[in-house]
């Protein structure tokens, strides 16, 4: 395997379609394509592209000073009915909570995560369509708070 160095990934084997994934600081997760012991290989996939436009999204706000004190987002996608039964479009709803955030900040945050920064985007089929929904909230003020 050639890369990056530290990136390499080991799966173990537990019976039936289980693996375990451990990464290289050791931690470990449940990859199961019968979603009974753990995470399927396509839910991992979803997840990992919340997850990689997700941290983006957060690193890019909070350096440019956005007062960001949540962040949500929800996958689901549409798979082709036949073999290879790959993603065909995916759609992001990010919910981003904090204080009089700017949403051109925000939406320009999702973009560059698209076009310049999530290598998980970066690395899937480019036909695949991908919508990103973004709502923006700020937060509630605990009962006797002043606001």
């Amino acid at each position: 395997m050639s890369g990056a160095p530290g990136q390499a990934v080991e799966l173990v084997w537990r019976g039936d379609e289980r693996f375990d994934a451990v990464t290289p600081t050791g931690i470990e997760v449940a990859i199961d394509g019968t979603k009974e012991t753990g995470i399927s290989p396509v839910e991992a996939l979803a997840v990992a592209l919340a997850a990689c436009m997700g941290a983006d999204v957060v690193d890019i706000l909070k350096k440019g000073r956005e007062d960001l004190t949540g962040c949500r987002i929800r996958v689901d996608g549409d798979r082709r009915e036949t073999p290879p039964r790959r993603y065909t479009a995916l759609r992001l709803a990010i919910e981003l909570t904090g204080w009089s955030l700017s949403r051109a900040k925000a939406e320009r945050a999702v973009q560059l995560s698209r076009d310049t920064y999530c290598s998980v985007w970066s690395s899937m089929a480019p036909d695949i369509d991908l919508s990103v929904e973004l709502e923006l909230h700020e937060p509630l003020l605990a009962e006797g708070e002043a606001g």
